[in-house]
Formats: structure tokens, C-alpha cells, sequence
């Protein structure tokens, strides 16, 4: 069997507001473990690593959970160069995250190359029947407004954490021109970090 660095790559980002539940998305995604909102909130960029068949064919997925700190939005941007999907992620029990999501589609939309393969996610399912304030159709036009997938889920429950990396790949994959694009890049430009910033990349691969 071909070992996972002989694998098709595919790099995709998780972004949004900080305390949307991207981190706790992922975690569930990748190892099965939750983290409560009570969890330390991730400081620049963490990233796991994933292999996932679609359509009978396995694929190496590097996973970037970028911070949702506005002081960390200048780093996190150089990230998206060679991204092939971005999941958009935000709390369907809290309004005000997702009338924030305007702004980091456009900044998705600003860094990655034409044609990126774009999901909507309205994490946190679990709190849909006491504490919801986003509804369903509400997330699906704001999805279909930017051409992206749409889907919620929740990492507590386990409920539809799979979907959206799957349907966010088999997209991708069905898309030999947004491959390529995305290896090609999108030019680089200027990437600072705050002065007052502490820390900043740091990679915690978990296969």
C-alpha cells in the first residue's frame, strides 16, 4: 500500500470567527475527540493531517485551522496560497457570527485562486432546539449567494461531521482545472504580523 506522502495532497482551510467551532470541528473530524468551548482558543495556525477516499480513490488532506483573532488575520492570510477548498465555519447559536460571514467570504474569495471550492458550515448543531439563532435557510442563501456547499453539523454529537470534507473533496477532485489553479497559486503579496502578537505558526500534525 502507498504511504500518505505518496498520496494526492489536497490543502484545505477551516476559517471564521473565533469560537465558531472550526477547532472543535476538526478535532472531531480528524480524531474522534471532542473540545468543549471552553478549550484554549488556537493561536495562528494548527493543521492536522487526514487521508479520505473519495469516489474509490484516496486522497493526503492537510487541514489548516486558521485563528479567528483579528490580530492573527495578517498572518493567516498567506495560508490560503495552494488552498483547494476552504470551509467557512460559523455558530448557528450566535447571530452575530454569522452576520460576520460576508467579511471572510470576501477575504476567501480575495486570496484563492478562481473557481476555489467553497462550503458553508453552521457548526454546533447540537444547540439547534433551545439556543438557535440562525436558521437553515438562512445559512443555504448565504451559501448559494457565493456558490458554496451547505451544511450543518455538530461536533458533540457527531452529527454530518463528515459531509463537508467529503463533499467539499469529491468537488474538488471532479475539478481537474481547480487543481491545477490551485498548484499554480495566486500571486503572493506583503504578509506581516502584528507587533504585538505572541506566537504564531504553530503546526500540531495528528494523523
Amino acid at each position: 500500500m502507498a504511504s500518505d506522502d505518496s498520496l494526492p495532497t489536497l490543502k484545505l482551510l477551516l476559517i471564521g470567527p473565533s469560537g465558531a467551532g472550526k477547532s472543535a470541528l476538526l478535532t472531531r473530524y480528524c480524531d474522534d475527540e471532542f473540545e468543549p468551548d471552553s478549550s484554549t482558543a488556537t493561536i495562528g495556525i494548527d493543521f492536522k493531517i487526514k487521508v479520505l477516499n473519495v469516489r474509490g480513490k484516496p486522497y493526503r488532506l492537510t487541514l489548516f485551522d486558521t485563528a479567528g483573532q483579528e490580530r492573527f488575520r495578517t498572518l493567516s492570510t498567506s495560508f490560503y496560497r495552494g488552498a483547494h477548498g476552504v470551509l467557512l465555519v460559523y455558530d448557528i447559536s450566535t447571530r452575530a457570527s454569522f452576520l460576520g460571514m460576508e467579511k471572510w467570504f470576501a477575504e476567501a474569495e480575495a486570496n484563492t485562486v478562481e473557481g476555489v471550492a467553497l462550503y458553508l458550515v453552521g457548526a454546533k448543531l447540537d444547540k439547534a432546539e433551545h439556543n438557535r439563532e440562525v436558521t437553515p435557510e438562512e445559512g443555504r442563501a448565504l451559501a448559494e449567494a457565493h456558490g458554496a456547499l451547505f451544511c450543518e453539523v455538530s461536533a458533540k454529537s457527531r452529527e454530518n461531521v463528515r459531509r463537508p470534507f467529503v463533499e467539499i473533496v469529491d468537488h474538488i477532485v471532479e475539478d481537474p482545472a481547480l487543481i491545477h489553479a490551485a498548484k499554480t497559486g495566486r500571486a503572493a503579496g506583503s504578509v506581516t504580523l502584528d507587533s504585538n502578537s505572541e506566537g504564531g505558526y504553530l503546526p500540531n500534525c495528528s494523523c
